[in-house]
């Protein structure tokens, strides 16, 4: 491919030099030339009813607008912009100071430890040039067409200043900035290949479906070896270079994307219609005459348009830019007519139109039309002095190759490109495994497979277990969180495709994200910014790396003194992928698994006391008689402690008998010295833990930290900040309510923060209740809220699914009794699951003759055992206190909860199962 970029630049470049000087070509324009077909004719050419004067002429403009520019729309239909970027003299020429090591550097100051760094300039992504790149590339394709037509289509002296002065601009900008700026923020051809190769080539690769890290166009480097290594430096995000796909669909619902397909849709046909309207007649465009008028100049303030054998007394200069303005306006007015009115035809049908897929495809249709449409005009003057059964065999091609590209588009959607994507992610977990699955592929390969048949055969895989699936799809959600293509909020939706598949349940996915979120708290963190492009960044800075190690320790085997250079060369490898201080660790420490798991407990053992400092936070003065919604809050803290001692586990089992891990195994049972002997217990560490990390933590290794409760307030409110933006509705909602109680106004200002539309239901009404409320509320006070606090903190629906909870609460009443009231009556049936949230009430049960009585607290569900087998009461239950409340579950929805919620039933089963085993050994 380099070979082949220097042959096409050259050639580029020698065409150039032509434009001043070519002494060779003119001789085969000249009429009495003997057998060339581009000797001038002698027939007359009308221009507004005259018939123009020409000369021989050079060749080069001829070749360049006849040859050229149509070879590069037909590449990007048919290759792809893959093949178009990496072949582009433009963009070749535009990495010459990259090439030369001359690259702007800029100073980056980190907020948080002041560190200094420096680093190749990139466009930022929330300057001007960031958001309105697509607005700047049209404009200057615009300028370049009306150019063409009033400056250089001929004159070669101004079509070479034009050449020269963008050649000078994509070296400055390559200079200025790092990557691929020039293609990504400034070229005129970028809204063409944008258009002609999105989503993709007729025969472009799919990046996201491809086996190797290094796609499509993306920037590489070829190793001494003859490897190629990824130089992405994350110029653009999304990047068309990495994912041309991607790029499309993020970009699809943008306003600037349809005003970039109309507009060009526009431009096209007002172009080729102008020089109609400015000759009067088609043969002035297709004689090519157009292509030998060298005195565009001196034409400029002549009439620009000739309609109906009048000339229009408009100069040219005024023409141009009006008619193709004109043109690119009705453009994008009827774009945006004919999705309107196709949304209304669907809605008028009785459903609601999808916005993606409806203007994916009159995306689609326009790019067909204006293809072809381009070759009916572009190349024409040269294609008409071909024999007739090459036009024809030219026409037929490409409208067969476009009606295929338009074919291989129609059915693609973002929904379909993120099933595609989401197999891929879960082949490659598969493939880690090392799962016998070649008895089961028929002499296929796991690649050969395609997006649903992965999914069916990890259910019939022998060895693929519960736990395995549960692995691989953590390994798939770790995966697409790191590369940005889904967030903590989105990704239940996003994968649910992938968890009906594999038959994992919606509270299994919270748990991962529990899990996930220990292990690495940025992932979750929604100001942090991940996307695919940092992720290669950082994969093609760890490979070089890697080899500056390699080369580092060849030299100190063969004792030579390269430290200082490797050094030098080390900040210059920071510099080229804009690595910081942090990032470098990250990457250093991935680089040797020992590391790895070192800097993984280490910080894992920072984390964990912040867990006792929650809990500490949280159990305040003012908080204490919020006892419930502190059960709530308590457990989740408790569910993150454990997870982070099975991962600060999972790192001892790593490390095994390395000599680090006594001081570490001392820092944990000081940290946490209660819980670790029972969970070392646990069946799964038994056997991979070394023996003395087993015997040390099967020990208590500490007294339990002491601490006073009370604790200011600043530290309770930043703390419940902290839960406010927790992936758990009900975690967030209840940290809002707590503040609330500690700080209304607090409360109040956070809640105005809460408007957006992609706040959860439970969340946005808590935030509305606080908003209303004056002084300092009641969990009553949010309806909502407190029937979910009251399920999830319940033995019964203890962290129970959080879709299991808002089915529940949805035709949940809440009821209040008086001291003496019946609440259930012996012999009544059993028509609502009772659950007793204040107060106290009486159990009078009865055998014969033998009666006894049971105390109710909150929290306990009554008549639990009547309502599974829908059977009548066999107690009498009596309200022992006035404003005594119990939350009424009706019986039809506990019941679609167990059928819809397997994990649920067991869990009620095991339940019930202790109750029994109760009420047996109860006095009789």
């Amino acid at each position: 491919m380099h070979l082949l970029r220097w042959g096409l630049t050259t050639g580029w470049l020698l065409i150039i030099a032509s434009l001043l000087y070519d002494p060779f070509t003119p001789r085969f324009t000249e009429p009495d030339h003997p057998w060339s077909p581009l000797r001038l004719p002698d027939t007359c050419v009308p221009v507004q009813g005259t018939c123009l004067v020409e000369t021989p002429y050079p060749l080069a403009t001829t070749l360049f607008w006849g040859l050229v520019v149509p070879a590069g729309v037909f590449v990007l239909l048919v290759f792809g912009h893959e093949l178009w970027r990496r072949i582009c003299p433009l963009s070749f020429l535009s990495q010459i100071p990259r090439a030369l090591g001359l690259q702007r550097q800029i100073a980056r100051v980190n907020p948080k430890t002041g560190e200094t760094r420096w680093q190749l300039a990139r466009v930022p992504a929330d300057s001007w040039l960031g958001k309105h790149y697509s607005r700047l590339q049209f404009g200057w394709l615009f300028v370049g067409l009306c150019g063409r037509i009033l400056f250089f289509n001929a004159d070669r002296l101004v079509l070479f200043a034009w050449l020269t002065f963008t050649i000078a601009c994509a070296m400055a900008v390559g200079w200025l900035y790092g990557g691929k700026s020039w293609c990504q923020y400034f070229c005129p051809m970028a809204p063409v290949q944008s258009i002609y190769s999105t989503p993709s080539g007729l025969l472009g690769s799919r990046a996201h479906m491809a086996a190797t890290p290094i796609t499509q166009s993306m920037c590489r480097t070829v190793q001494p070896d003859g490897s190629e290594q990824s130089a992405c430096v994350a110029c653009q995000q999304p990047c068309i270079d990495i994912d041309a796909e991607r790029t499309y669909w993020a970009r699809l619902p943008t306003p600037a994307f349809a005003f970039e397909r109309y507009g060009y849709v526009g431009l096209v046909v007002g172009y080729f219609l102008y020089y109609y309207l400015y000759a009067g007649n088609w043969d002035y465009y297709f004689s090519g005459a157009w292509l030998r008028q060298s005195n565009q100049l001196e034409l400029l303030l002549r009439p620009g348009l000739y309609l109906f054998g009048q000339v229009i007394d408009v100069p040219r200069l005024v023409a141009v830019p009006l008619i193709l303005g004109l043109c690119t306006w009705l453009g994008v007015v009827a774009g945006r007519a004919i999705e309107a009115g196709l949304r209304r035809r669907v809605r008028r049908h009785g459903a609601e139109p999808d916005r993606d897929r409806l203007r994916h495809r009159v995306f689609l249709v326009a790019t067909y039309l204006v293809f072809n449409f381009f070759f009916l005009f572009s190349g024409r003057p040269l294609l008409l002095l071909l024999p007739l059964w090459v036009q024809y065999l030219f026409d037929v091609t490409l409208v067969a190759l476009s009606t295929l590209w338009l074919y291989r588009g129609w059915g693609r959607s973002p929904a379909l490109y993120s099933r595609e994507n989401l197999a891929e992610r879960f082949r490659k977990q598969l493939a880690r495994m090392d799962l016998d699955v070649g008895r089961y592929l028929d002499s296929r390969s796991l690649a050969d497979l395609g997006t649903e048949e992965v999914y069916v055969l990890a259910k019939v895989l022998p060895g693929f277990t519960g736990q395995k699936r549960l692995e691989a799809y953590k390994g798939v959600v770790r995966e697409a969180l790191e590369e940005g293509f889904v967030n903590a909020a989105s990704s239940l939706e996003v994968l649910k495709q992938m968890r009906l598949s594999l038959g994992i349940s919606n509270d299994e996915h919270r748990h991962l994200l529990e899990e996930l979120g220990v292990e690495d708290p940025d992932l979750l963190d929604p100001d942090s910014r991940r996307s695919l492009e940092d992720q290669i960044r950082l994969s093609g800075y760890r490979k070089s790396l890697e080899r500056l190690m390699l080369v580092q320790r060849l030299h100190d085997a063969d004792g030579q003194a390269g430290a200082g250079a490797n050094g030098q060369a080390l900040q210059a490898l920071r510099r080229e992928y804009g690595i910081s201080s942090q990032e470098d660790e990250i990457v250093r420490h991935d680089l040797s698994p020992r590391a790895a798991a070192i800097h993984k407990l280490e910080l894992l053992l920072e984390r964990l006391p912040a867990l006792t400092d929650g809990y500490r936070a949280l159990h305040r003065g003012a908080l204490r008689d919020q006892t419930a919604v502190l059960a709530l809050l308590d457990d989740r803290l408790k569910l993150r402690k454990e997870l982070s001692l099975r991962a600060i586990l999972n790192a001892l089992a790593t490390l095994q008998d390395d000599p680090c891990v006594p001081k570490l195994v001392q820092r944990l049972q000081a940290i946490a010295p209660l819980g670790l002997p029972e969970l070392v217990q646990e069946n799964d560490w038994a056997g991979r833990l070394s023996p003395a990390v087993r015997e040390a933590l099967g020990r208590p290794g500490g007294q339990a930290p002491s601490c006073p409760l009370e604790v200011p307030v600043a530290e309770t409110l930043a703390f419940l900040d902290s839960l406010m933006v927790d992936p758990s509705p009900i975690v967030a909602a209840a940290a809002l309510f707590l503040t609330a109680c500690v700080d209304p106004e607090r409360a109040r200002a956070r809640s105005a923060q809460m408007g957006g539309g992609d706040v959860p239901p439970l969340l946005a009404q808590t935030a509305r209740a606080v908003q209303t409320l004056q002084g300092t509320p009641a969990l009553r006070d949010c309806p909502d809220l407190e029937k979910r606090v009251f399920l999830a903190t319940s033995d019964f629906f203890r962290r129970s699914d959080a879709d299991t909870l808002a089915a529940l609460c949805e035709r949940a009443q809440l009821r209040v009794f008086a001291c003496g009231d019946l609440i259930t009556e012996a012999g009544d049936t059993c028509r609502e699951l009772l659950l007793l949230i204040e107060g106290r009430a009486t159990v009078r049960h009865r055998d014969g003759q033998r009666a006894w009585l049971e105390e109710m607290e909150p929290g306990r569900v009554l008549d639990e055992l009547q309502v599974l087998t829908h059977s009548a009461s066999e107690s009498t239950i009596v309200a022992e206190a006035d404003a005594t409340r119990v939350l009424a579950v009706p019986v039809d929805s506990f019941d679609a909860v167990l059928e819809r919620d397997p994990e649920f039933a067991r869990r009620v089963l095991e339940l019930e199962s202790m109750q029994l085993q109760r009420l047996m050994r109860s006095p009789r």
